[in-house]
């Protein structure tokens, strides 16, 4: 099922400008690199993203589905940025990305030590070109030890961490999740990263080497289950998220839909059951605390199974809502992009390219009450190549010429 981009709310409101005037170099590919450019970009920063000539990112193979020829994946992480071809394994390609460095205040790469160091893009080298640069490193395994140098994606990631082994039926094998989580959450922790690094280097003037590892980033992510092995030694495993320690926090069926319920503290316990219109069962002593819901849970879970049978999920939802329940639905994507209220926060939008309305999902961030602009579409491989090396390394339109017949650019 297609949802059509032009039923989106178009993006009206002008960019941020929390990171205006700081210019970022993003020589990344895939998702993680590219989703960390695209945060400081929403935040007002100038994002210059350096790619391959001709193939460009890789992300921009992935597919389908495609739209205007392009990955939609690559379109869900890269806009807001100006995209530059250049090959610099050769010298003179080197040279201008060693302009554009001394140009740069971040620098944010996603290869591991080894092939930052022979393409010398590498802290060390860079910073000899720039002392005061931060240099954002998003690898598998981090810059240092054993594993550094071995290749990585998502789902590597994902196994490593544990969040695959946690997550689906207990009688199912490990499940991936549904979204690459580590490139997502690695992407996030460098784009932070660096702005904590620029706030130093305003009262300083210091550099920063940052140090971003997909496997760490997702394995913190895992802390709310790790750190309770690590103090008690119980081994927990998938149990299709229904071990949690709340005692009723989990996915349940109605007479048509699934809806997410968790009663979190003794107060919801008490309006869930008035809600059922049974008050008697919440009172019962044995239910009287958290503790003791889980110690019972397998009776009062299946109890709240059978009696949501009776409706269909608009029904319990609208019942919920009115006694301030935490509940929902279990959306399906074709849901999430008809949500009117996301649309109407700004949050789904679409931006005009070329004649095509490119879908967009948001920050999701309000700063002063507006969320980000968008003022540039994700783009066209080397759609900024000559703009940007003329501003940006001071080429004239006779070097770049040369350049492309030398397919530098």
């Amino acid at each position: 099922m297609s949802i059509p981009s032009d039923r989106l709310p178009k993006k009206s409101m002008p960019g941020l400008d929390l990171l205006s005037g700081i210019t970022v170099l993003e020589i990344t590919s895939s998702v993680a690199g590219p989703y960390s450019g695209q945060l400081l970009a929403d935040l007002g920063a100038t994002v210059i993203k350096i790619e391959k000539p001709i193939v460009g990112d890789d992300c921009r193979a992935w597919g389908p589905p495609f739209l205007d020829g392009e990955s939609l994946w690559f379109i869900s992480v890269n806009r807001n940025k100006s995209s530059v071809t250049l090959d610099y394994t050769q010298a003179e390609g080197y040279r201008i990305l060693a302009k554009l460095v001394v140009q740069a205040d971040v620098v944010v790469v996603n290869m591991v030590s080894r092939a930052q160091k022979k393409l010398k893009i590498d802290y060390e080298t860079l910073k000899a070109l720039k002392p005061s640069l931060i240099h954002v490193s998003i690898t598998g395994f981090g810059l240092t030890g054993a594993k550094a140098n071995m290749p990585c994606y998502d789902l590597i990631a994902e196994g490593y961490s544990g969040v695959m082994d946690m997550t689906g039926e207990p009688e199912s094998g490990p499940q991936k999740v549904g979204t690459p989580a580590a490139d997502l959450l690695s992407g996030q922790d460098a784009a932070y990263a660096a702005v904590a690094a620029l706030f130093r280097k305003e009262r300083t003037g210091k550099g920063c080497q940052i140090d971003i590892s997909l496997v760490e980033s997702m394995t913190r992510f895992m802390s709310p289950r790790l750190v309770p092995y690590l103090g008690s030694g119980e081994k927990v495993r998938r149990s299709g998220a229904r071990d949690s320690v709340i005692a009723i926090y989990q996915v349940f069926e109605t007479a048509d839909e699934s809806i997410t319920l968790g009663l979190g503290n003794d107060n919801i316990w008490m309006r869930f059951w008035a809600a059922l219109g049974d008050p008697e069962f919440a009172a019962n002593a044995e239910y009287s605390s958290n503790a003791s819901r889980r110690k019972h849970r397998a009776k009062i879970v299946e109890e709240i199974a059978n009696r949501l049978l009776t409706k269909k999920r608009a029904q319990w939802l609208a019942i919920f809502a009115e006694h301030r329940i935490p509940a929902g639905p279990v959306n399906q994507l074709h849901e999430i992009a008809e949500d009117s209220s996301l649309a109407e926060n700004g949050f789904i939008y679409s931006i005009s390219r070329d004649g095509f309305n490119i879908p967009q999902v948001g920050l999701g961030i309000k700063f002063d009450g507006n969320t980000q602009g968008c003022d540039k579409a994700p783009p066209m491989l080397g759609e900024d190549t000559q703009s940007i090396l003329a501003i940006y390394a001071g080429l004239t339109n006779e070097d770049m010429t040369r350049l492309r017949d030398i397919s530098v650019i």
